[in-house]
């Protein structure tokens, strides 16, 4: 073994002929080298360590004496191999770190070396990065706890040496073309059993799954992402819900329940591209509960059956409407609601004092179950002649009861006047769209549902296109509108949706936005900004119906509801503020 740094043997002196070489030997004592010795020059023995001819003294060579310049050991500071005395015994990071760190003992190993801001001397931090898991801090105590694995001086990092190779990485997979013309059944297997999927299998399996519907929809999932400007993201979810879809039904070829499209977020997929792309290809199937029908089921549930039976047939001709006499046209769902909310109190208090059928139903007793007033009573007589009149119709029962009730009016608010302040705030809005809409409202009095269809085509030259209006566009409206169309050029550059206001949902795609867009993230409501703009234009205009008329497109009774509402602002309450204002 070769001698360590701290070996009895000292570096030599020179020779005192030549003053260059080393001396030959110390002990014992010669002042010459070989080749001063007197007598000499003699040749030096070879080393007697290593063999070597590359004579230094006291019988070694220049890489065994631990003096030489080429010998070697290891660095006092992190034990790394392979430092020479000409740089201290130390390597180079370790001179560096001696010279940014003190030097006490390290809390993890206890040498006395210099110590880091973590208390760890440098061999247990390189320790700890060899064993640093991958998203998990580094934990120095706990590599530490059993050893520290040597390295060598003045080399790269160690890498981690207990890390696994990285798996190898699957090639992109791409669908491949169908093997045979993909023909989807029209029927649909019912389920025996309904069984809980686990999502993990599932998605493991789909990761691979490429049957004939992924290779059927491939070309048009490309065709649609080009088409909508889908991002690659995007489309790769919907590829990857495409497999899972494949994955978890019943038999290959069946077409695809919009009910199955709905459970995908269970295994992380997406569901209206994917449902956009599987009507494109038509292969999609509509098996959902129509919302009213849920909500009918939820308010009539605990009433009689023979009284739930009648109201069950009434609500089919409401949604379906009646081709035979007497002829019916279908509702509008929302309509429908509001009929079933306001006669279901009713039908509950018949219930508790014991009628099961609306059969027994007599006109003194829907006299009595009506609402005194209000708009409650408005939408409780509009049921109940409605209800009343299609059993009739069908036989099911033998009288009218509501055939004496009036027909009721429509129910007429008061419109009012907005606080200023509020409005000011919302066309000042940051956000654009909260801007162009409000303007829009204020200024034009356009409706919610108008706001939301209003179509970059219907924008020309400074004019905007309603129906059969055609609308000069305020000043203040104009540069929230620039606002908006730069806003949405540099979020939706690839966008083809033909609305003026689009969503994240709706950029994809070719609808409008939802009803609550943007007024979701504001305090006011459109409806009442409009009714605010109508008012002051009513009041400034000194009440001439004509002129709302065609300015607003209202009719004469809408108009004369403004014309005749009481203009009594409060003292933090106006009109909605002219373009000069603005």
């Amino acid at each position: 073994m070769r001698p360590g740094p701290d070996a009895p043997l000292r570096p030599p002196p020179k020779c005192i002929g030549c003053q260059s070489a080393k001396v030959a030997w110390s002990k014992p004592r010669v002042d010459y080298c070989y080749a001063c010795l007197p007598g000499g020059p003699f040749t030096p023995p070879p080393c007697r360590a290593c063999g070597s001819t590359a004579y230094f003294s006291q019988g070694l060579c220049d890489a065994c004496h631990p003096g030489g310049p080429r010998f070697l050991s290891s660095c006092t500071s992190c034990l790394a191999w392979g430092v020479f005395r000409q740089h201290n015994w130390m390597c180079w990071i370790c001179r560096w770190w001696a010279t940014h760190f003190p030097t006490s003992p390290c809390d993890y190993c206890g040498r006395t070396a210099p110590v880091g801001d973590a208390g760890a001397c440098r061999l247990c931090l390189e320790q700890a990065r060899m064993l640093h898991e991958p998203g998990h801090g580094i934990d120095l105590a706990g590599a530490n706890k059993h050893g520290q694995q040597m390295f060598l001086a003045n080399m790269p990092t160690p890498t981690r040496v207990l890390r696994p190779p990285p798996p190898p990485r699957r090639p992109k997979r791409r669908p491949s073309a169908p093997s045979r013309p993909f023909t989807p059944v029209d029927g649909i297997q019912s389920e025996l059993f309904a069984m809980t999927l686990d999502p993990q299998i599932v998605t493991e399996r789909a990761r691979w799954e490429d049957g004939e519907l992924t290779r059927h929809c491939h070309q048009i999932v490309r065709e649609h992402a080009a088409k909508h400007g889908w991002s690659t993201r995007q489309r790769n979810d919907v590829v990857r819900s495409l497999r899972l879809l494949q994955t978890y039904r019943s038999r290959p070829e069946e077409r695809i329940r919009v009910t199955d499209v709905l459970t995908l977020p269970t295994y992380t997929g997406n569901i209206v591209s994917t449902m956009d792309v599987l009507e494109a290809a038509g292969l999609l199937v509509e098996d959902r509960i129509p919302r009213i029908q849920t909500y009918f089921t939820s308010k009539t549930r605990h009433l009689p059956q023979p009284m739930r039976a009648q109201l069950e047939t009434w609500l089919s001709v409401m949604m379906d409407g009646s081709a035979t006499a007497p002829r019916r046209r279908q509702r509008a769902p929302v309509n429908i609601r509001q009929q079933i909310h306001a006669l279901t109190p009713i039908l509950t208090t018949w219930a508790d004092q014991g009628t099961t059928s609306l059969a027994e139903v007599s006109s003194g007793m829907v006299a009595d179950a009506l609402p005194a007033s209000g708009h409650h009573r408005t939408t409780a007589v509009t049921g109940m002649r409605s209800l009343f009149s299609i059993l009739k119709s069908l036989k099911i029962t033998f009288q009218n009861p509501a055939r004496a009730l009036a027909s009721p009016g429509t129910a007429v608010s008061t419109p009012l006047p907005l606080d200023t302040a509020a409005v000011r705030a919302a066309l000042a809005s940051p956000d654009p769209a909260i801007a162009l809409a409000v303007a829009l409202v204020a200024f034009h009095a356009l409706t919610n549902l108008q706001v939301r269809r209003v179509q970059l085509t219907d924008i020309i030259d400074g004019r905007l296109q309603v129906g059969d209006r055609n609308i000069p566009l305020a000043d203040p409206v104009r540069p929230r509108l620039r606002a908006w169309l730069d806003h949405r050029a540099k979020t939706w550059p690839n966008t083809i949706n033909p609305y003026l206001f689009v969503t994240r949902r709706t950029a994809p795609r070719l609808v409008h936005p939802g009803a609550q867009f943007p007024w979701k993230r504001t305090t006011l409501r459109p409806q009442a900004l409009r009714e605010d703009r109508i008012l002051a234009e009513a009041h400034a205009g000194g009440g001439d119906v004509r002129q709302l008329c065609d300015l607003f497109g209202m009719s004469v009774e809408g108009a004369n509801r403004y014309v005749t509402a009481p203009l009594t602002p409060s003292p933090t309450s106006a009109a909605t503020p002219t373009s000069d204002q603005a």
